[in-house]
């Protein structure tokens, strides 16, 4: 093998003695020996438990003998569509095709097919007739049972299906796969793995489904849009390790696609183990020669503290594949990691994260969730904090003080953002000094996501008021501190409850903080979440009441140009937007007008004895709108014309 690295050749086996593989791996990924990529975990476990282990990453998907070259594994293969789904990978929002894959060799995109999961599972039937095959990630995962497809806009069946595989193991996977691996290794037939928890089986024996919660049927979420969202809020009450039933969904009646309760969390010591394994912490050597793999620069020197998130988020699919609860590194865990991450060569001073989902979850909600689990029909934060919310950064704020005392260490920064509504809850109030003081580049990502109460209920957040406290605290801590720190907003356009007057009044708010978003973030249905369920029903699956949504590409593309309603290209836009909502009374001269008349664009303008021409918006920064979350970058910078006019993207409300 090369340098540590997993086989990924005969050649490699030959040189580990190794005849036949215990697990052959596919991924749609390229092969990065890191913790914070799904398959290097996965395959470092199963080695610490005896396995052995190769990799086939993103082999041809147009030809068998690709999958074939490591032989026929002992044991079965595993599949995995990487660690972003396959479509969302490869499709922005509007369904245009991407130019670049952080995860492939130098950025190219097309090294994976559409649908990985099932495209390499119908490759490999195609040589290895009756080998298991358990599929993971979060493409299998999230597709674990009936789904809506937002890029083919029809609900499909289960993965496990459509891919002609025998298990999914859901979820982080740790627990489920070191016992389907015992379970094969014991000669127990993949057929008879039907017992472990964090997956997913089939059969067509329905004697072998006990006390279990029955859905309604695939053919009938698939005709009656009511049935559906029934059925996906019925799975999302049963995502909890220690409340959930087994749930079971039919397809015509002779096939039943059975889901086990989740496994259980991860214990301190468990985490500390995964983390403690023996990764190279870079890309396969195999990649030089195409500039390496550019998802690592993201991870690379930034630390994993938790997994898991109570927060909620409707858009968001944690719930789904992580969970609510919160699993936590040791200190001692993290300094390791942080100590090693010195000594490599590339190391400058600077650590780039310290968090997971939530930068600044470092405990379960409540003392409750470790043993009983989490709340069915209500959240931790969501409407308003739950009374039971034990909201305290002091073993967070310990852990970063420990990491910026590290010989070599120069500046630890928070990047993977922080629940402001938490922070708030904080009555010891102390975190927000050490983070403007000690954790923050300059600017602080936070995700607001909008600023309507009534879309930010179906998106599961605080209402305005609540970041408007915080921004406030923010701005008052950092004149306090002689610092020029600002927050830059994730925002999110055309989210289910979202129409074009709440468009404007997002638009407004905007105009009033004097900040133009470089980028925005249509909403994008992806598999697995409440908001996707509603996108698709017109139904919040929570209360069955009807909800609105843009699905019009159209009136989407005018809700996203109001966000930019500076930008001159997108005039015509916000022009009948602002028409269609009957405000008119934002165009104009005035302060408060958002576009200036079409009228006067190709009206002379006198400018002492000089005679010009001037377009309304001449004077205006163009802006070019993103289409990947995952890029999001605001920019705090104006043109020099908009310094004149004293815009600024200070955090500061404009006094009433």
């Amino acid at each position: 093998m090369q340098n540590g690295f997993l086989p990924i050749s005969r050649k490699d086996m030959e040189e580990a003695g190794i005849k036949q593989l215990d697990f052959v791996y596919v991924c749609g990924d390229a092969y990065v020996d890191h913790p914070s990529f799904g398959h290097a975990i996965i395959s470092r476990i199963l080695q610490a438990h005896g396995y052995t282990v190769g990799i086939i990453a993103q082999p041809d998907y147009r030809d068998k003998e690709s999958v074939t070259i490591l032989g026929e594994p002992r044991l079965g293969f595993l599949v995995s569509g990487g660690n972003m789904d396959s479509m969302v990978n490869h499709y922005s929002v509007s369904k245009k095709r991407r130019a670049h894959d952080a995860f492939s060799p130098g950025g190219v995109m097309g090294k994976r097919p559409d649908y990985a999961v099932v495209s390499y599972c119908n490759l490999i039937r195609q040589t290895y007739k009756h080998n298991p095959i358990i599929i993971g990630g979060i493409e299998a995962s999230l597709r674990r049972l009936g789904h809506y497809d937002y890029w083919s806009n029809k609900v499909k069946r289960s993965i496990l299906l459509d891919s002609g595989a025998d298990l999914i193991s859901y979820g982080m996977g740790e627990h489920s796969i070191v016992e389907i691996a015992d379970a094969l290794a014991s000669g127990l037939a993949v057929k008879d793995i039907t017992y472990i928890d964090g997956t997913v089986f089939k059969t067509r024996n329905k004697e072998d489904i006990y006390d279990a919660l029955e859905l309604p049927s695939f053919n009938k979420i698939k005709e009656d849009k009511t049935a559906y969202a029934k059925s996906f809020y019925l799975q999302y009450q049963n995502t909890d390790p220690f409340t959930a039933r087994r749930i079971y969904e039919t397809y015509d009646e002779k096939m039943f696609v059975v889901q086990n309760p989740p496994a259980k969390p991860l214990t301190q010591m468990e985490m500390d183990d995964i983390y403690a394994l023996p990764y190279m912490r870079t890309y396969h050597p195999i990649y030089e020669k195409d500039g390496g793999v550019p998802a690592i620069e993201e991870v690379k020197f930034s630390l994993v503290s938790n997994r898991g998130c109570f927060g909620g988020c409707s858009f968001c699919a944690l719930t789904f594949h992580q969970g609510r609860i919160i699993q936590t590194r040791s200190h001692e865990s993290i300094l390791a990691e942080a100590k090693k991450m010195t000594q490599d060569k590339d190391f400058k001073g600077y650590i780039h994260d310290v968090g997971g989902p939530t930068a600044n979850f470092r405990a379960p909600a409540c003392t409750k969730q470790l043993t009983k689990g989490v709340c069915k029909n209500r959240q931790c934060l969501f409407p308003t904090p739950c009374k039971n919310l034990v909201a305290d950064h002091s073993d967070y704020i310990s852990l970063l003080r420990k990491l910026r005392n590290i010989k070599g260490v120069k500046k630890v920064f928070v990047r993977s953002g922080i629940r402001f509504d938490y922070l708030l809850c904080d009555t010891k109030n102390n975190f927000l000094e050490e983070l403007c003081k000690y954790h923050v580049s300059g600017q602080l990502k936070v995700a607001p996501e909008h600023i309507s109460d009534p879309v930010l209920q179906k998106m599961g957040k605080p209402p305005v008021s609540v970041y408007n406290e915080f921004v406030r605290k923010y701005h008052d801590m950092n004149e306090r501190l002689g610092l020029k720190q600002y927050l830059v907003p994730y925002l999110m356009s055309s989210h289910p409850g979202s129409t074009l007057q709440e468009a404007v009044d997002l638009a407004e708010y905007l105009r009033d903080l004097g900040y133009m978003p470089q980028q925005v973030q249509d909403f994008y249905p992806t598999p697995s979440t409440i908001s996707t369920c509603m996108y698709y029903t017109g139904l919040d699956p929570r209360t069955m009441e009807p909800v609105y949504v843009a699905t019009n590409p159209h009136e989407k593309a005018m809700q996203r140009a109001l966000i930019q309603y500076r930008n001159p290209e997108n005039y015509d836009l916000v022009h009948e937007a602002l028409v269609r909502t009957n405000r008119t009374d934002l165009i104009g001269f005035d302060a408060h007008c958002l576009i200036r008349p079409r009228k006067l664009a190709k009206e002379e303008v006198f400018s002492g004895k000089k005679k010009t021409k001037r377009t309304p918006n001449q004077n205006q920064t163009k802006y070019k709108a993103g289409s990947s979350r995952n890029t999001e970058n605001f920019s705090r910078k104006t043109s020099s014309q908009n310094t004149k006019k004293k815009h600024t993207i200070r955090t500061v409300h404009k006094k009433k």
